[in-house]
């Protein structure tokens, strides 16, 4: 049985990435919901809903575990997606902020900042998710938007990329954390310019990696992973995984490539319609 990820676009191949290479007996099954997006400006019953309707997409086709890798919906919609399908979730949000406080818990004073999209900073997800975990670390976030569509395009040294992290950035590296949360899928494109602008003694964490790592571990508690080893050279995009879109799937393909470097083998144009939908 294959492992589910939906994301609202292309930023959740990161997290299909962070799966694949830590899991390379397992199958997946990724939706991109690119005709929807984004989430971010939605309001909460309408992120439900599409978080909802592509939950039962995957669960429709035979997922042993959701993992959903859409900052968005992590922040709003895993409890309703839970009560709906009756599968393992995991997200991205409480992975990542775990992380956080598991590196900075030896420190006198741990520091960890956050950077996200607007939505995601608004929502204070990863700072509640981190106080929650440790009541003495101190959060700073800090929204990035710009970073989304440089990571798209693939502008990942560029001049004008290093200027505009230089101004994002400025209040963290004056606030000097011990660890710095990539809280958005798109922003391990641009891991090296991050750190370049943070400095060295910053821990970067990419939620997709810890998510990855906590995926791992319920696949065994559950007693859920693939008992037997998957044959031959396991590629990221090979056809053991099957890829999902609402819309523009030859862009999808194009991003795809510059996040992976190989397009999928198994890339298909769906519509997503809710068991509501389907019954009337």
């Amino acid at each position: 049985m294959p492992i589910g990820i939906f994301d609202s676009g292309v930023g959740g191949l990161t997290v299909y990435r962070a799966l694949h290479n830590r899991l390379p007996n397992e199958r997946f099954i990724y939706l991109g919901d690119t005709a929807r997006v984004p989430y971010g400006t939605k309001s909460l019953a309408t992120v439900e809903r599409y978080a909802i309707e592509n939950a039962e997409f995957l669960a429709a086709r035979g997922i042993k575990l959701l993992v959903v890798a859409c900052n968005t919906a992590s922040a709003l919609a895993l409890p309703k997606i839970r009560a709906r399908i009756g599968i393992d979730v995991v997200g991205v949000i409480g992975p990542g902020a775990r992380k956080a406080v598991e590196i900075t818990k030896f420190e006198a004073n741990p520091r960890v900042a956050v950077i996200a999209t607007e939505a995601t900073v608004a929502s204070s997800a990863y700072a509640d998710s981190i106080r929650q975990a440790s009541e003495k670390t101190e959060v700073v976030q800090t929204a990035c938007p710009l970073f989304v569509p440089l990571a798209e395009e693939n502008w990942t040294h560029e001049p004008e990329t290093f200027s505009i992290a230089e101004k994002y950035l400025r209040n963290i590296v004056e606030f000097a954390p011990q660890a710095l949360v990539l809280g958005c899928t798109h922003y391990p494109i641009l891991r090296e310019v991050i750190q370049q602008t943070v400095g060295e003694r910053v821990t970067l964490i990419d939620s997709g990696e810890a998510c990855a790592e906590e995926t791992e571990r319920l696949l065994a508690v559950k007693n859920l992973a693939n008992p037997q080893k998957i044959t031959g050279e396991r590629r990221l995009c090979d056809d053991l995984d099957h890829f999902y879109v609402t819309d523009a799937a030859e862009r999808f393909a194009r991003v795809a490539e510059r996040f992976l470097g190989a397009k999928p083998a198994k890339l298909e144009a769906v519509e997503i319609f809710g068991v509501d939908k389907l019954e009337n």
